[in-house]
């Protein structure tokens, strides 16, 4: 139950609470990224081990992506109604109990379709839990960090997610056992890994019940003046830089070093009598508004091609390495390997976080929200699709991963901006409104698990061919991702009485 707090003059230093929260979003932001990145190392050998074509194991990453997208509203819904805490041990506890029953199927001889939809039906279930924790992380965000901090609180959480999954491969590897096969040969166990990660989503769900709160008014251990901080933002009148996008010639200091070098007084703020927790959202969610919002759209469609090209990062860049230009852990070696494979994801967790400071330091300095969130979409997205152009004729494996791990480290630079332009202009209902960009960008990673496949399928016989097409592809969605981000405002939020 939230605590009504009466306000009174305060010079004390504000507590770091919120960082605590910080670190639960990170911490949870890897694991999420640890249990699908393990799927995509692990992928080489299930594709072996159970006979599956291209097309099938493509299948087997939409299935998860495609109840990841289809699952995100409805649990960021629910994150907005009951609160992140409850929907994210739900989340958190079901999807790991599907990464350990990822390690429970085996090939049965006789009827290998069995085994293949067994596995299809997980990865899908799979995607059904872990769907929702981004939105619900988004709504904690919202719900501890003032507005001066969210896009970089969001960048530190895909910092942190990319991180984790720049090293699964590393970790994954390490845990496979290669053993000889009975009849020669070698067989690889890899279903412990899966067994590991499980248990560790489970731990993660007991300190984090016993820890978090969703607001800080139910925190005790949040002062008065970290309050203060985190809802000045909301009482304070919106100046005209937010509405028109135009410069003023004096914007606040960032909040750090106003906090540091003048902490603020309860009578510098216009405020009300009492401080209180972000207005609920549990009833007149304004659906038909934000489902026929042509500027939510334009957001989610964004993410759309977002998720299209970067999706190849976590499930067919191994195969590829290995299939095209003979790198495996055996040619060489565990470290290189590893390395190559992880890049992508490594690259991209600074750029997360630097994407997340610079949208922050933009707006803070030239008061330009619609610019600050729009700028380093643009050009990230536009050197990403450029990088993968190059990508697509690169002559050997080391051009190929540098020019893979840039148009990462260009896509992760618009991470930050993209989910704090959901606070934007989703307010109150940052859940549901970062539930619909990642569904429909979810929606797009499903597309190409299964156009890659048919697409190298249908040119069996001229793979390189194949491969060229889809990366030609993938530059061209970023090209659409550009042009949708100066179509975009984030000064305009979908419901104005919540913003």
């Amino acid at each position: 139950m939230s605590r009504a707090i009466p306000l009174s003059p305060t010079t004390q230093a504000p507590t770091r609470v919120r960082y605590g929260v910080l670190g639960f979003a990170c911490s949870l932001s890897m694991i999420t990224y640890l249990d699908r990145v393990c799927f995509g190392t692990v992928a080489p050998y299930l594709q072996s081990e159970f006979g599956l074509s291209d097309t099938e194991k493509g299948l087997l990453f939409t299935a998860f992506a495609l109840a990841y997208a289809i699952f995100e509203v409805p649990t960021g819904w629910l994150g907005d109604v009951y609160g992140p805490r409850r929907t994210l041990i739900r989340i958190v506890l079901w999807w790991s109990v599907f990464t350990a029953l990822t390690g429970l199927i085996f090939p049965i001889a006789g009827a290998p379709g069995f085994a293949f939809a067994a596995m299809l039906l997980v990865r899908f279930l799979f995607g059904v839990g872990e769907a929702g924790a981004y939105p619900n992380l988004a709504r904690t965000l919202h719900n501890w960090f003032p507005f001066t901090e969210r896009g970089s609180a969001q960048g530190a959480v895909w910092m942190a997610g990319r991180f984790a999954g720049g090293v699964t491969p590393l970790i994954v590897l390490a845990l496979l056992i290669h053993a000889p096969a009975p009849g020669g040969g070698t067989v690889v166990y890899w279903r412990h890994a899966f067994w590991l990660f499980g248990v560790l989503g489970v731990a993660w769900c007991l300190v984090f019940w016993m820890w978090f709160r969703d607001t800080p008014e139910e925190k005790p251990s949040v002062n008065q003046a970290e309050l203060d901080l985190i809802r000045g933002d909301e009482h304070r009148p919106l100046p005209a830089l937010y509405e028109t996008g135009e410069k003023i010639a004096d914007p606040a200091p960032p909040f750090p070093e106003a906090v540091t070098a003048n902490p603020p007084t309860t009578e510098s703020l216009p405020r009300p009598a009492t401080v209180r927790a972000a207005a609920p959202s549990h009833a007149g969610v304004p659906w038909r508004r934000l489902l026929t919002n042509l500027n939510l759209w334009t957001l989610c469609l964004m993410y759309f091609c977002a998720a299209y090209g970067w999706y190849f990062n976590i499930t067919w860049l191994p195969g590829y390495l290995t299939t095209e230009f003979g790198v495996d852990q055996h040619t060489h070696g565990f470290w290189t390997y590893s390395l190559m494979v992880g890049a992508p994801l490594l690259l991209g967790s600074v750029a997360c976080l630097g994407g997340g400071l610079l949208t922050d330091a933009f707006i803070r300095r030239t008061g330009n929200r619609k610019w600050g969130r729009r700028l380093f979409g643009v050009i990230g997205h536009g050197v990403c699709a450029l990088c993968y152009l190059a990508a697509a004729f690169a002559p050997n494996a080391w051009v190929f991963v540098l020019f893979i791990a840039l148009a990462a480290f260009w896509n992760d630079m618009t991470m930050g901006s993209a989910w704090a332009s959901c606070h934007d202009i989703g307010g109150r209902y940052s859940g549901i409104v970062s539930g619909c960009m990642n569904t429909i960008g979810n929606l797009g990673g499903a597309a190409a698990g299964y156009v890659t496949g048919w697409i190298l399928d249908m040119n069996r016989g001229h793979r390189d061919v194949g491969w060229q097409i889809n990366f030609l592809i993938f530059a061209g969605v970023y090209v659409v991702a550009m042009l949708l981000w100066f179509r975009f405002d984030s000064t305009r939020p979908v419901a104005p009485e919540a913003a």
